[in-house]
């Protein structure tokens, strides 16, 4: 039986793009690779030819050619599933954008105090050409240390400290957490409770500060009898439900420090028969997939994860394009933004 050939489509090259959009091929290369040294006016019509051609670039062939791809690190050492799947997408994404290749690094597995030396052993078997640390990673001036000795370089996601030894990117969770209790007493709350992160985590202890500055202005007293400490996961959350409603005099509304453990005390609230949000009101801090998910969803200060995320792979693509001297880059994000639901109304 004679064989049948099939001619399969050829896939377009950069060369018609370039035709399409009226520019020169090296045009077309700075657009993919989001080079600042393209006019907008230009960039769009690249963009559009891109579109009309349904071009998709060979990411492997763009980081060979070039000498580009670099393998990026992230390694986390953290119990909140919403906050980890957020950050490993955008990341991920980012590093397929970029033709970078991203190697994720689960460091849950070590037990009680997180070992350094065997981190830095388990990260020496792979040739990073940069890092990403997660909280509370992030926070730990032994390892960050370790890691500066191998010339890894480094970004710390959620710490900055000015005198650091490595480039970040932070969020400002005091002032979000300012915010949202600022939100909570404007409908009329006083008896406030609040769920506190793991204490190793800086944020945990930001958005503390955050609430407490927020009570200290409008001369509410910080009860200690309302502050709980949780651990970041939903268990944790659920746990304290009834440690706190059983106080001699439960709290109109309550902060929990993220939407897992919101969740949780969302879920140990109606297990007791509470309305929510006519009998308690609940918001939380992240704005991942579980707040909007749950019932009543959750009103929640709405976290940049995904652009963190991506600022952070930025860095490391751009602190590697060159020859590292040690230079640190520092992003702060402090757009801050509440996302109002259903979980939060005015005292009865």
């Amino acid at each position: 039986m004679d064989s049948i050939a099939v001619n399969k489509p050829q896939p377009i090259t950069i060369k018609e793009v370039a035709e399409e959009a009226g520019v020169s091929q090296m045009t077309v290369s700075r657009v993919l690779n989001k080079q600042k040294l393209v006019k907008e006016s230009t960039r769009l019509k690249v963009e559009a030819a891109i579109a009309a051609l349904n071009y998709r670039p060979n990411l492997m062939a763009r980081s060979l050619a070039g000498g580009k791809s670099k393998l990026i690190g992230l390694a986390y050492y953290n119990p909140s599933p919403s906050y980890l799947s957020a950050l490993l997408v955008s990341a991920l994404k980012r590093c397929r954008d970029l033709g970078h290749h991203l190697v994720i690094e689960d460091l849950s597995d070590i037990e009680g105090d997180l070992d350094t030396s065997l981190i830095v052993k388990r990260l020496s078997s792979i040739r990073l050409n940069g890092l990403i640390l997660a909280p509370p990673l992030s926070n730990n001036l032994t390892l960050l240390g370790l890691l500066k000795d191998m010339g890894i370089p480094v970004v710390a996601l959620s710490f900055r400290d000015e005198e650091s030894v490595h480039s970040s990117v932070a969020f400002d969770d005091v002032a979000a957490a300012f915010e949202m209790t600022e939100l909570l007493i404007a409908k009329g709350h006083r008896r406030i409770g609040f769920i506190r992160g793991p204490v190793e985590h800086p944020s945990s202890l930001q958005r503390q500060a955050g609430f407490e500055k927020a009570l200290e202005k409008h001369g509410i007293p910080v009860d200690q009898s309302l502050m709980f400490q949780g651990d970041f996961t939903f268990v944790s959350g659920l746990e304290l439900a009834s440690k706190m409603l059983d106080t001699a005099s439960p709290p109109t509304a309550v902060f929990a420090s993220n939407d897992d453990m919101a969740a949780g005390i969302s879920a140990g609230a109606q297990r007791r028969g509470l309305k929510i949000p006519s009998e308690l009101s609940i918001v939380g801090f992240d704005d991942t997939a579980i707040a909007a998910a749950i019932w009543p969803r959750l009103t929640t200060v709405r976290q940049p994860i995904a652009e963190m995320a991506q600022n952070a792979v930025d860095i490391i693509s751009e602190i590697t394009s060159r020859t590292w001297n040690g230079e640190q880059l520092h992003v702060t994000i402090d757009a801050i933004e509440i996302v109002e639901r259903e979980s939060l109304t005015a005292p009865k």
